[in-house]
């Protein structure tokens, strides 16, 4: 299989991980010092078991949780010498359980992510740029309705769009499929990657991952296990060791392009047959 295009598009921003790390009071280590680098314009998916560490490192990315070790840099800058404006105008959050105000209007709760902006753009530049995530996130109906009165997809693509209307350059997303059917949940994956900005995604359904993400973050037990393509990051030898699962790929009946499948009863690898073996080469 052909990986991603690894030559991503400007308007993302560069991000350096350094022995980032972070533990709790008593001493254990949620995530252990880990150091990477993602190009601008990627889009990384984390994986791993609960309670690898996923959740923990997605907010060390966003500045929400203070790290133990280490630092993280947005094209050279470090984040914590950041002002809070600062790091709004660059960086977005799509969290699990965003808790609003239901009396809230789907229009005024999406002009809300307009908010780190207000003092560089003019009233019509906010205008514009709502009408757009509302368009792009198919809410044009539903602006004048109560958030309490959307259904759990619709609230799904209402925090999308109060997080793209910020302008982020680089677009944080935890477990953003939630709640959603499989129709929406690839709109929504075909949408931030076509935005042409950085997106970092926890993601648990691993047969999402190959076809979206230029590279992967696996996490086992609050540590780095590898941070590389899909086909290397993936691969079924590394999918037992770290999730305990059997899986092989299938080619998909018209493009050809690998299928990830996991099946308790498969063997490792795959069966004799040559179109269930693995694609890559290891």
């Amino acid at each position: 299989m052909a990986e991603r295009a690894n030559s991503p598009p400007v308007p993302g921003v560069s991000v350096v991980l350094q022995s980032l790390g972070y533990h709790t009071g008593s001493g254990k280590w949620l995530v252990k010092p880990l150091s990477l680098q993602l190009a601008a314009g990627e889009h990384v998916a984390i994986v791993g078991p609960n309670g690898a560490g996923k959740s923990t490192l997605l907010k060390l990315l966003a500045g929400t949780l203070t790290a133990s070790s280490g630092s993280v840099w947005l094209d050279g800058q470090n984040l914590a010498q950041l002002s809070l404006p600062q790091r709004a105008r660059q960086i977005a959050m799509l969290g699990q359980s965003d808790q609003t105000d239901g009396r809230l209007r789907v229009q005024d709760y999406v002009t809300l992510g307009c908010l780190p902006h207000r003092t560089h753009w003019t009233q019509a530049q906010v205008q514009q740029t709502v009408e757009t995530v509302l368009s792009r996130c198919r809410l044009q109906t539903l602006r004048q309705r109560p958030l309490s009165q959307l259904s759990g997809g619709e609230r799904q693509r209402a925090h999308l769009a109060r997080a793209l209307a910020q302008a982020p350059r680089l677009l944080l997303l935890d477990e953003p499929t939630n709640h959603l059917d499989p129709r929406a949940t690839l709109d929504l994956l075909q949408g931030v990657a076509s935005l042409g900005i950085s997106v970092v995604a926890v993601l648990h359904d691993l047969a999402l991952v190959p076809q979206w993400a230029h590279r992967v973050i696996v996490l086992q037990q609050a540590e780095l296990v590898v941070c590389d393509v899909p086909s290397q990051a993936l691969s079924p030898q590394r999918l037992q060791q770290v999730f305990g699962v059997n899986a092989f790929y299938l080619p998909h009946p018209v493009t050809r392009e690998p299928i990830l499948v996991m099946d308790s009863q498969a063997p490792v690898g795959g069966s004799s047959d040559t179109s269930a073996q693995p694609f890559f080469n290891h």
